[in-house]
Formats: C-alpha cells, sequence, structure tokens
C-alpha cells in the first residue's frame, strides 16, 4: 500500500458519522446492511447518508453490492487489513523486542504446539 491510499483511508475515517458507520458495517461482517437499514440505525437522512458512503467507498472501505432493489453496502474487509498492514508493517524494526505489543488485537492467534505423549 502506498501513502497516498493509507492517507485516503485514514481522511475517510477521520470524521465520526464515518467511523460509526464503519464500525456498524464491520461488526455485520461481509453479509452488509441495505442502505435503509444503515439509515435508521444511525438515525440518517438518505442525502447524508449517501454522501457518507460515498466517502468511504471512494476510499475502498465500503462495497456495495445490488440484491434485487437494495444495495447492500459492507466493509471492504481486504483494504482494512492491508491498511493494518501498512501501519504495522515497519513495528520494532529499529532492532528492540517488542513483538507482542506489535500484534494487531484482531490477529489470529497461533496454533498450540502438539504434545507429545511419552
Amino acid at each position: 500500500m502506498k501513502n497516498a491510499r493509507a492517507a485516503s483511508a485514514l481522511s475517510a475515517l477521520g470524521d465520526d458519522l464515518r467511523l460509526a458507520l464503519f464500525r456498524l458495517l464491520v461488526k455485520r461482517g461481509p453479509e452488509g446492511y441495505a442502505a435503509g437499514e444503515i439509515g435508521s440505525r444511525l438515525d440518517l437522512a438518505p442525502s447524508r447518508l449517501s454522501f457518507h458512503l460515498r466517502v468511504l467507498g471512494d476510499a475502498d472501505l465500503v462495497s456495495a453490492r445490488r440484491a434485487g432493489r437494495f444495495v447492500i453496502y459492507s466493509a471492504n474487509f481486504a483494504r482494512v487489513n492491508a491498511l493494518v498492514a501498512y501501519l504495522t508493517e515497519n513495528c520494532c524494526s529499529l532492532g528492540s523486542s517488542c513483538a507482542p505489543d506489535c500484534a494487531p488485537a484482531c490477529a489470529p492467534a497461533k496454533p498450540a504446539a502438539k504434545r507429545r505423549s511419552a
């Protein structure tokens, strides 16, 4: 990821309402919400919601798909994971040992070592 793309994503998330909208979509997962449902949950007028969804979409943080007459919005998890990876890729690169501190909260746990029976 390049600096400009990361800055665009961070800028899009830098608004209270867009951050709340994005977090709502993250909670929902890949299934996403129809625009009307998002508006109801966040108490937003359709024009205001459209503006904020467009900003998040322009930053590639939200994707939209048609489902009949509805447009379903969901978080772009690949983009979010790329952003988190970009932000932490140089963690502890100056030689200090801080590996546990650099691990994102959602990083998959390492599998437990298998015990050998005697």
